[in-house]
């Protein structure tokens, strides 16, 4: 596998996979792999000849009081498993050479972004699809897997490619859990031990919504009732501050006025002030 820390190496050698009729996938990342990252390796790696990960922890996507410098970063431990996860090139730039001196551009796209992480995270999504765009252009990707635990970037990604006529295929994958049930995520590890219950309660809650539903059957409850029962879960715990509540329509992210199969539950809670998780549950998928 090679390491590659520089825009112009990733470039020349994404040039010369396409002049062989090489396919290339791509997997962003912000590092610190767990078993949600490598298993989108593994599926970009069905999908393409050479797959190509990224690893730079995007400072444009962080907020003041955000947990940019305690973002858990280890490029040896993180090149040992995208290897075994069959990745073929681990590009790691530095953030001066992603944003040298002078740079003065940012991708926006509307609309998807002013709500659920947009409304209370303002500035994100423009550092997401602004670093992305860099990396589409960097790596010449034929297709690109992002999780779905981020529903909402997902989106948004998928939006920019079509606006932008970018010639990516796009890949949602599935979330991956622990054992436990939580979504894995870099951020976990920033989780101390008796903060763990808390965040379990957003994975438990989802469950207790899907069974309510199921159980009283969809039209006998309503979207604001689910909503509660949710908050009602997770505000058990002291430790939580729930940044939103949502039950919205997946293809447009549209707040959702009554369940129905297109409806996702997607929240965001914070653990004691310092440490936010996302999850999100389609609700009445089989």
């Amino acid at each position: 596998m090679k390491l590659i820390t520089t825009p112009a190496a990733i470039q020349q050698l994404a040039q010369e996979y396409r002049s062989d009729g090489l396919t290339i996938g791509l997997v962003p990342t912000m590092g610190w792999f767990h078993e949600g990252h490598l298993s989108l390796m593994r599926r970009a790696r069905k999908s393409a000849d050479r797959v190509i990960v990224t690893l730079f922890v995007n400072p444009i996507q962080f907020g003041p009081g955000e947990d940019l410098d305690s973002y858990p970063y280890d490029l040896d431990r993180d090149c040992r498993l995208a290897e075994e996860a069959g990745a073929d090139v681990v590009f790691a730039p530095e953030k001066g050479m992603m944003y040298p001196k002078g740079f003065a551009t940012t991708v926006t796209i509307g609309g998807l972004t002013t709500s659920l992480c947009g409304a209370s995270r303002p500035g994100h999504f423009d550092g997401v699809t602004t670093v992305v765009s860099k990396l589409f252009n960097l790596t010449l990707p034929h297709l690109a897997v992002f999780g779905e635990k981020d529903f909402q970037q997902l989106a948004v990604i998928r939006r920019m490619v079509r606006d932008l006529d970018f010639p990516v295929a796009i890949i949602g994958h599935p979330i991956v859990r622990e054992k436990n049930g939580i979504a894995m995520s870099s951020r976990n590890t920033n989780l101390k031990k008796d903060e763990m219950e808390a965040a379990l309660s957003l994975s438990q809650s989802i469950a207790a919504a899907r069974m309510a539903i199921e159980t009283r059957g969809v039209a006998a409850i309503s979207v604001d009732e689910v909503k509660d029962l949710v908050a009602e879960h997770i505000l058990k715990h002291k430790e939580c501050n729930v940044d939103y509540i949502e039950i919205v329509n997946s293809n447009t992210l549209k707040s959702c006025a009554i369940l129905n199969e297109d409806s996702i539950l997607i929240l965001a809670v914070k653990i004691n002030n310092r440490v936010r998780l996302i999850d999100n549950s389609m609700l009445m998928e089989a």
